[in-house]
């Protein structure tokens, strides 16, 4: 693939093209116990409500790289600039390009990266929430998390094989459509699909199921008697 530069310059690095400025914003405890004060670098364009939709929940709040101490063992903190999270996204999605032979030159590289730097840090394009969450952490900041029972397809050989951790090949998806089968505990009945909603929720994701395999109230059950129908499960 190759790209053509529509909003940068070969010779100059799109996160210089704005000014930034240091802003505040305020998370509050869920309990409505108290909150606490993030202070996050964002373009001077961005409004309080993109910043605070950054600060309280795209930044990466633990495990991230952020010093070397004289025992050279790194000290981690967390994100505070929108600088560390565009590099972040942009950032992989050229990596997994360039491990998958998507772009001509290392020249298409850059330009893809740039471009991509340069509409987020201006608002001319987002990507969904899972992206913001969850892409690249492991290919900055080396964050793995255990393995949360999800597949993939490997491109190596187009098979499907379990996820070893939670990073390395995230969950970026927004929307998920599910189906469940009329069976209580069996593998991808009614409370299978709990398990599959608790995965996806966790990264930030959304779902939707189709329901029309599970009986109604009133129809004959295996056992005998009858189905409480499936509001009782809902």
């Amino acid at each position: 693939m190759r790209f053509e530069r529509l909003f940068t310059l070969d010779e100059r690095n799109p996160y210089d093209t704005i000014q930034y400025a240091w802003r505040k914003s305020q998370v509050r405890a869920l309990d409505g116990t108290g909150s606490s004060v993030i202070e996050v670098e964002v373009p001077e364009s961005w409004s309080q409500t993109a910043t605070d939709i950054l600060a309280q929940k795209y930044l990466r709040r633990r495990d991230v790289p952020v010093s070397k101490d004289a025992s050279t063992k790194s000290a981690t903190g967390g994100e505070n600039s929108i600088r560390q999270v565009v590099d972040r996204l942009a950032g992989c999605w050229r990596h997994w390009g360039e491990q998958l032979g998507y772009f001509d030159t290392a020249a298409d590289a850059q330009a893809f990266y740039d471009e991509l730097a340069y509409m987020l840090l201006h608002q001319m394009a987002a990507p969904n929430s899972p992206q913001w969450f969850n892409t690249g952490l492991n290919w900055k900041y080396g964050i793995t998390g255990s393995a949360q029972g999800h597949y993939y397809v490997d491109p190596a050989d187009n098979e499907i094989k379990h996820s070893t951790d939670a990073y390395t090949r995230p969950q970026p998806h927004a929307c998920f459509i599910q189906s469940v089968k009329d069976d209580l505990l069996g593998d991808g009945g009614i409370f299978s699909l709990l398990q599959r909603e608790g995965r996806i929720f966790k990264y930030g994701s959304g779902t939707g199921t189709n329901f029309s395999a599970v009986r109604a109230a009133g129809e004959s059950l295996g056992g005998g008697g009858q189905s409480s129908g499936l509001m009782s499960f809902l």
